[in-house]
């Protein structure tokens, strides 16, 4: 599983070959340093921590900072860990690009949705309502939670799952299986097919779609200090076995 951190920029369209209008979600996806790997020896599974929207130093507490500058990637703020199948081209302080998700593949949205404040019924749970006519005075309330007023054999507790009013929106969502249907490498865009959780602005995790996604090796750039260069699993292979170096091509 492929996944970077991204940030929401706002609604577009598109047009495809037969002139048909799509809706898109802008993302702005990188670049994204990789600030720490998980290995099987020492954590027991696979995964990389990435770190992404350049910040000053003043911005982060000294923990944080102490740790990107062991890690040699610059202050970032939203920094985060996706599971991966295969961390072999990857190491610390590598950069990733939007140049690893493909136009046509799946991706999952991770975010937090746009917070509503407290609300009643009718908005947070879809709830129908009382008839405005004849004086009912009904209007959006619940309605009675118990069966009976009082005595004896009357609910003293409000029954498990009952809707009632409260909080809504500000929660951490997924959604699934969001088509890609443009990549702007140079400019770090990715415009996907449908909405995404969260206002614009705000942090979003983009992983290879669970169900719909293709396997694929990460996509590279070398050292931040250096010029753009792609590597992948082929680029690997040209590496000498026994000290790790590249042959010179």
């Amino acid at each position: 599983m492929i996944g970077l951190l991204g940030k929401k920029i706002g609604m577009s369209q598109i047009f495809d070959g037969e002139g048909q209008q799509i809706p898109v979600t802008v993302l702005e996806v990188g670049p994204c340093f990789v600030t720490a790997l998980r290995t099987k020896e020492k954590n027991g599974y696979l995964g990389v921590q990435l770190g992404f929207d350049a910040v000053k130093e003043k911005s982060l507490n000294k923990p944080k900072l102490g740790a990107l500058r062991k890690a040699t990637v610059p202050p970032v703020r939203f920094i985060r860990e996706i599971r991966t199948e295969d961390i072999a081209n990857l190491s610390v302080g590598s950069e990733l690009h939007a140049e690893n998700f493909e136009v046509g593949e799946y991706v999952d949205i991770e975010g937090v949705s746009i917070g509503k404040g407290f609300q009643g019924v009718v908005k947070r749970l879809n709830y129908k309502g009382g008839g405005a006519g004849h004086g009912s005075m009904f209007g959006r309330v619940p309605g009675g939670i118990g069966s009976r007023a009082g005595g004896v054999g009357c609910r003293k507790k409000v029954s498990k799952g009952k809707g009632l009013p409260g909080h809504m929106g500000d929660e951490k969502i997924c959604i699934h299986n969001l088509k890609v249907m443009k990549v702007d490498a140079e400019n770090n865009l990715l415009a996907l097919s449908g909405s995404v959780p969260g206002a614009e602005g705000g942090y979003l995790i983009i992983r290879s779609a669970l169900t719909r996604g293709k396997k694929g090796s990460w996509k590279v750039r070398s050292s931040k200090q250096g010029s753009p260069k792609e590597t992948s699993s082929e680029t690997s292979k040209a590496e000498n076995p026994q000290d790790g170096t590249k042959t010179s091509s």
